[in-house]
């Protein structure tokens, strides 16, 4: 999976006005709908530069002095009633020879970086090296940047689970050697680690080994780490819970279909993150219909929010680069009450 682009060139689909507001108007990237405060600035068509939200900005440059305010993290904001997802400035600011095109990526250029939550010690552990390559790692693309594709993959079939908000673990046996995994390091056994807690608690490396004898396939589990300590325990629960949402076969580099994964995670005792439509949810909706449907309350506690979903083809289907379809959308009512 290629890194973020969490600065890049797009090019403004539509602008349109707010109702009530004379000063600002809304610019629609992808999508994303963005708030830009200058009327009459941009038109449709016009290529700028993008920031996404998560988009940390660099502090010493004075273009993004107005942003000190909110720390320069770029965050999903409401603005006279109109959800705002993204900045918007104009190339020439960065650089007034330069001929851009669509899709260059200016995060490394400026000096952009991610947004990246505090991890407690009890996360964080202890470093035993990189992610291993032979590997995924975890992230889902966001269905705003997707939009060409969901067209191009209109009538698929899907089927959708609940994305659940804690710490991506990845579990995997390779070569007789068992691994445990926060989302970008491979961690040490260690005391009062909660990623290799969660493996004992689970047995997981047995069950991966006694997979591997009677199938003779290494197979790596990933999901969700939720409870205790995990962001602020948003799901208020009394214990720690691992909700699995993806399998991959380390052998033939590729995830599991969706009856395959529900089979293996049954066969292993392991649970899985909360179905919200089976394996028959045919996908003929736009980005926007699906981000509203990202709102509601969890399957792991009814008493909360969910953050959203994510849809994963029934079978699996090239696309990217990766080898199957999988998007998320998440919910701008969660987003906007966390500050997200």
């Amino acid at each position: 999976m290629s890194e973020r682009k969490l600065a890049r060139v797009e090019q403004i689909l539509a602008i349109e006005p707010i109702e009530g507001a004379d000063a600002i108007e809304r610019a629609q990237i992808g999508g994303w709908w963005c708030v830009v405060a200058k009327k009459d600035e941009f038109k449709a068509g016009d290529l700028v530069a993008y920031f996404e939200i998560d988009a940390i900005l660099p502090a010493d440059n004075p273009l993004f002095a107005f942003m000190e305010p909110r720390h320069y993290r770029v965050r999903t904001i409401r603005l006279r009633g109109q959800v705002s997802q993204g900045l918007v400035m104009p190339l020439k600011a960065f650089d007034e020879k330069r001929k851009f095109e669509l899709g260059d990526d200016l995060t490394e250029a400026i000096g952009v970086t991610k947004f990246e939550p505090y991890i407690p010690a009890c996360l964080s552990g202890v470093v035993k090296g990189n992610f291993p390559g032979f590997l995924r790692k975890t992230d889902e693309e966001r269905v705003q940047n997707i939009c060409e594709t969901l067209e191009r993959y209109a009538g698929t079939e899907c089927y959708v689970t609940e994305k659940v908000d804690g710490t991506s673990a990845t579990f995997a046996l390779f070569e007789g050697e068992f691994c445990v995994c926060s989302r970008n390091l491979e961690l040490k056994e260690s005391e009062g680690n909660l990623y290799w807690q969660m493996a004992r608690k689970l047995d997981i490396e047995a069950k991966l080994k006694r997979f591997y004898d009677e199938f003779g396939r290494q197979l790596c589990i990933q999901g969700e780490i939720i409870g205790q300590g995990v962001q602020s325990n948003k799901y208020k629960l009394d214990t720690n819970r691992l909700l699995v949402f993806s399998i991959f076969d380390i052998d033939k580099q590729e995830y599991l279909d969706c009856n395959e994964f529900f089979y293996v995670c049954g066969f292993l005792g392991l649970e899985t993150v909360p179905v919200v439509e089976g394996d028959t949810f045919k996908l003929n909706h736009t980005a926007e219909e699906l981000v509203a449907m990202a709102d509601g309350q969890s399957l792991v506690n009814p008493a909360v929010m969910r953050e959203g979903l994510v849809f994963r083809a029934t079978v699996n289907k090239p696309v990217r680069g990766l080898s199957r379809f999988s998007f998320k959308a998440v919910s701008n009512k969660f987003l906007l009450k966390f500050e997200e």
